[in-house]
């Protein structure tokens, strides 16, 4: 086990991950803080991705959204560095308690995260 000077710990073997809850409309997805996220939105929500690892290693996550159980339809901002395949972010899913899953990485400390659907409709 190593750690970097972002405190990002590399395994040689295989990872068991955290959970990690956030709250709020200005987010900030910290990477040392755990590798998967869930967030239920309660406004139009703006993310941001910080501390990844540095060059040439991988800071990954999983990231579920969730919307209210109103079914506000909210919308979310990604951060500018995320590439999505097609170039365009998707739309998340509107309906009362909706959840949909993405996944994101990083090899290049946070230049660019590719962000990727796993699940969206799921509840």
């Amino acid at each position: 086990v190593t750690s970097d000077s972002n405190g990002v710990v590399t395994f040689a073997d295989a990872t068991v991950g955290k959970l990690t809850t956030l709250t709020g409309t200005s987010v900030t997805v910290d990477v040392r803080d755990g590798d998967n996220f869930t967030h239920t939105l309660s406004g139009n929500t703006t993310y941001t991705f910080s501390n990844p690892g540095a060059n040439g290693t991988v800071s990954a996550f999983t990231f579920k959204v969730v919307q209210d159980a109103s079914a506000s339809g909210y919308t979310v901002s990604w951060p500018a560095s995320v590439e999505w395949p097609g170039g365009t972010a998707p739309t998340l899913t509107a309906t009362a308690n909706a959840v949909d899953v993405f996944v994101f990485f990083t090899h290049d400390n946070g230049t660019t995260y590719y962000g990727f659907i796993s699940g969206q409709a799921m509840a």
